[in-house]
């Protein structure tokens, strides 16, 4: 019987240039999808599959995400003075458990191979989840409970994949497809941005994974890969020839948040699909002329 998943890691040391100058001084995983930000959509994620144990590695300049995981008194006491007690009860209802979260540094931009090894000594000898915050799924079920059930049947390790048209394959990790179903199958190699003649499939890696602790090892002494950095998917095609790995094809929708267009693009879609804000925001689209642009768009993407 394979071992309970139940910490997970949130790389958040990036200096999220790409957003420059909003992230001068706020980090990327707080900037805000409608009116929660990234790292909060991940870390719910991470509760509703059962994990309880929060692990991030952070970098400088990252204090303010610790202060998103805490209580703020004065503010808890403000509201509950003004009778905002709904407001007072999301905000409670955020936050893990005392004792459920904890912080290391990465000290230098070495990579997300280096960030996962930093967090070795908190996980210890355990499988773990890994979540990449830029990364934010649309679903019904989570991303990593829809993992979680797989792992539950095959153990080993997951990585959650996606489609992408065959000419895009060279800008992503691309894994094989072995014996399995459409949905759940296992994976017989992996190749970073490979040529699209070269590519063994069309599905990516898309920022979800379930890993056992023996990466770290290999993480460990992992020689310095593309761009000078240590590269999570160079220890996993090591790991991959010893251990068995899988890949869940996820249902739901994917936006990567770590591009200006993903990001305002997931700002639309959440936006429209809220109950309290959605038919006033499609009604101040129409005003700019958006609407029927927007909902084209958003068909062919169902499509």
């Amino acid at each position: 019987m394979s071992k309970r998943v139940k910490t997970a890691v949130f790389p958040v040391a990036g200096l999220g240039t790409r957003f420059l100058p909003a992230t001068k001084a706020m980090p990327k995983e707080m900037l805000t999808v409608v009116d929660r930000p990234l790292i909060q959509y991940a870390v719910d994620e991470a509760r509703e599959a059962g994990i309880s144990h929060f692990v991030f590695v952070t970098g400088r300049n990252k204090g303010v995400i610790e202060d998103h995981f805490d209580r703020q008194f004065e503010l808890e006491a403000t509201l509950e003075a003004r009778g905002k007690t709904r407001v007072l009860k999301e905000l409670q209802q955020d936050l893990p458990s005392a004792g459920r979260t904890s912080f290391t540094r990465q000290q230098e931009p070495l990579g997300l191979g280096h960030a996962v090894w930093c967090a070795r000594d908190i996980v210890g000898d355990e499988p773990f989840a890994l979540l990449l915050p830029d990364m934010l799924f649309k679903s019904r079920r989570g991303v990593l409970k829809q993992m979680m059930e797989a792992y539950e049947e095959t153990g080993g390790n997951i990585i959650a994949v996606e489609e992408v048209p065959m000419a895009e394959v060279s800008s992503y990790g691309v894994v094989g497809r072995g014996d399995g179903s459409d949905q759940s199958f296992r994976i017989n190699g992996m190749v970073e941005k490979p040529a699209v003649a070269e590519a063994p499939s069309n599905l990516i890696i898309s920022g979800r994974y379930i890993l056992q602790p023996e990466v770290f090892n290999l993480l460990a002494d992992q020689p310095r890969g593309a761009g000078g950095e240590i590269q999570l998917t160079d220890a996993m095609q090591t790991l991959e020839r010893q251990q068995p790995f899988y890949g869940v094809k996820y249902e739901g929708q994917s936006f990567d948040c770590g591009s200006k267009i993903g990001f305002l693009t997931a700002n639309v879609a959440y936006a429209l699909d809220r109950d309290d804000i959605g038919d006033d925001f499609l009604a101040a689209l129409s005003r700019i002329g958006l609407q029927n642009r927007l909902m084209d768009g958003f068909r062919v993407a169902a499509e």
